[in-house]
């Protein structure tokens, strides 16, 4: 704070010197915030889409000697593929082709892509028309298949490293869980035991209540028999 009051407060016999020093400046922090930018892992990041393999099972334009392919997304320019020419035959490509990549997907967002043909006389004719997305490359692969039509593998090895990064788990997380986990196990088990006690003790009580119940009952029978053989005896029945 003191330097850049001293900067801009100076006297005007050194303002020369200090406006060369600005000048000088700006362009080194423009390079390394350019610098830390680029190196903070996601930031700018895009996952390039390439082709690894194309098979065409139709054509749609009949009056040039071959069709002209091009894949295109959404607001982007067409990417021709020079080499796809002749139907039902198996085109594999090493992704180092000029025309490659076909295009990047901005990190977890999706794209709206499609195939087609070039049309000399109406709209060009479209083979399939997708969202692109970056969970749809399974181990960095994804076989896109329309019926009758094509049959088309896409690469993406920055969305296979995505993916395992974002379905590993941290480990601060799955120990939280473990003890979360616990303590409800734990809890279950008291309230349980808890019941059982509550249950035990309660049929306990029934049975004893029913036992004296039975007792009485029966020490009242034997009572009312030993009654008649008294009155028997003594001759006291009329």
């Amino acid at each position: 704070m003191y330097s850049l009051f001293y900067l801009f407060f100076s006297i005007p016999m050194k303002a020369g010197r200090y406006l060369q020093i600005s000048h000088v400046s700006i362009p080194r922090l423009s390079l390394v915030l350019s610098l830390v930018l680029f190196s903070i892992p996601g930031s700018f990041s895009s996952m390039a889409i390439t082709l690894r393999a194309i098979k065409i099972y139709n054509t749609h334009e009949f009056l040039g000697p071959h069709p002209i392919i091009y894949f295109s997304c959404k607001g982007e320019n067409k990417t021709i593929l020079p080499d796809v020419k002749e139907k039902h035959f198996f085109y594999t490509f090493k992704d180092q082709e000029s025309w490659q990549p076909l295009t990047e997907l901005p990190g977890k967002k999706c794209k709206r892509c499609g195939l087609y043909e070039f049309d000399s006389i109406k709209s060009d004719d479209v083979f399939d028309e997708w969202e692109l997305c970056p969970d749809d490359f399974v181990n960095g692969i994804n076989v896109h298949y329309k019926a009758k039509e094509f049959n088309a593998t896409l690469a993406c090895e920055e969305c296979k490293a995505a993916i395992e990064l974002s379905q590993t788990p941290s480990r601060g997380n799955g120990s939280g869980n473990n003890k979360i986990g616990n303590g409800l196990v734990a809890i279950i088990s008291v309230l349980f035991s808890v019941l059982a006690t509550f249950v035990i003790v309660g049929a306990y009580k029934y049975w004893q209540k029913r036992k004296r119940e039975r007792d009485q009952a029966r020490f009242l029978k034997l009572f009312e028999e030993g009654d008649d053989d008294i009155e028997d005896e003594l001759g006291l029945h009329i």
